[in-house]
């Protein structure tokens, strides 16, 4: 039997009740579809911190190092916001894990389930058919570039922030970012801003050239002022965005929007192995923390991810996602997109019924049919 070895970070806030509901859906699709998971709990963020003394331990790390990927719930906290930044869990975690293992893409799926509509801030007809993902480069740009930090001067403090990207950091994500195409609509967008950015010339230069290794692939460039546009107008028309890490960290939260809650949207942070991070797109919400009102949908769709990019096992990844849109379509949600009182589910509630309707959609697809004799 096949088996995977999995670095389960929980972490702060909300991620240890979200990653234990989610733990058990997991545990049942590798059983019903003919694989095994191995799981190895460690510490991170702001609980590591209370520990250790680190965000990321070392033992953190080894853990994660033996394992073909990390199924990561969220970190940080008001308690922890007064640490010098370099300390604060989300950028003492993440952003070593982001390196250590070279993950330089970060995917973000988005999808408007028709049952879940009337959760978007968007008018029905406008969010109706929504279905894209931003490939989001995640290791370089303004967020990295050196020289950063504060000088003085006469005049006052100046802070500075270099944006750098070389050739061969746009050419890994962008290959990323086409490969995907070439499963979905065959249709990528890049986003940048090359009437005034010198980076955002070599992003379209560089682009120009690896689409010519994708001619089926259709290659659009729009300006990120008009994507932040475009996204709540018309956000049927995208397919796959590519975008560089700071615009990219910008839309994918307006695109969160569009879906009705955080909580509904799942990431995958990938490299050029099948090693990945995978992680809710909400944060660790602390005040809502513990109180099971969390919805685990994003959870539960980053271990669908997990499946799919890590593992490569495809059929189990659809059915998780196909069980979480059997479960709304019999009206049950967590309180943050729930209309109806009378359907509202806990965390744990929420979770129960998506494996429930895991189980039972296989045991229907497994059951043969019988036809009467003639």
């Amino acid at each position: 039997m096949k088996t995977y070895r999995v670095a389960v970070l929980s972490g702060d806030g909300i991620g240890p009740e979200l990653v234990r509901a989610t733990i058990p859906i997991l545990r049942l699709a590798s059983h019903l579809y003919g694989f095994e998971l191995i799981f190895e709990e460690a510490l991170v963020g702001g609980t590591a911190i209370e520990a250790t003394g680190k965000a990321l331990p070392l033992e953190t790390l080894e853990i994660c190092k033996r394992s073909q990927a990390i199924f990561f719930g969220a970190v940080g906290g008001k308690q922890w916001d007064s640490l010098p930044p370099e300390k604060q869990p989300e950028r003492a975690a993440l952003l070593p894990l982001r390196k250590t293992f070279s993950l330089f893409a970060n995917l973000r799926p988005v999808s408007c389930y028709p049952e879940l509509l009337d959760a978007s801030p968007l008018k029905p007809q406008i969010a109706s058919g929504v279905d894209l993902i931003i490939v989001r480069e995640l290791t370089g740009g303004i967020y990295f570039g050196q020289p950063k930090g504060k000088i003085y001067t006469e005049q006052g403090e100046k802070a500075i922030d270099t944006l750098v990207y070389e050739t061969s950091e746009i050419e890994r994500v962008s290959a990323v970012a086409f490969e995907i195409a070439l499963r979905r609509r065959k249709k990528l967008t890049l986003v940048d801003k090359a009437n005034v950015l010198e980076s955002s010339v070599l992003w379209r230069k560089t682009v120009k050239e690896i689409a010519k290794n994708y001619p089926d692939v259709q290659l659009n460039f729009m300006y990120v002022d008009n994507a932040a546009l475009q996204l709540v107008l018309k956000p049927a028309q995208f397919d796959v965005i590519l975008c560089e890490n700071l615009f990219g960290d910008i839309l994918s939260d307006e695109a969160a929007g569009i879906a009705g809650s955080l909580g509904l949207l799942a990431s995958a942070s990938i490299g050029s192995t099948k090693f990945g991070l995978y992680e809710p797109a909400g944060g660790s919400a602390p005040d809502i923390a513990g109180k099971n009102i969390a919805n685990p949908i994003a959870q539960i769709l980053s271990g669908a991810l997990m499946f799919e990019y890590s593992f490569q096992e495809e059929e189990a990844a659809q059915a998780i996602r196909t069980a979480v849109g059997d479960v709304l379509k019999e009206g049950y949600r967590t309180a943050d997109i729930a209309q109806d009182p009378s359907y509202i589910c806990t965390t744990e509630q929420f979770a129960d019924k998506v494996a429930q309707k895991l189980e039972e959609n296989f045991k229907s697809k497994k059951e043969p049919v019988f036809s009467e004799k003639p």
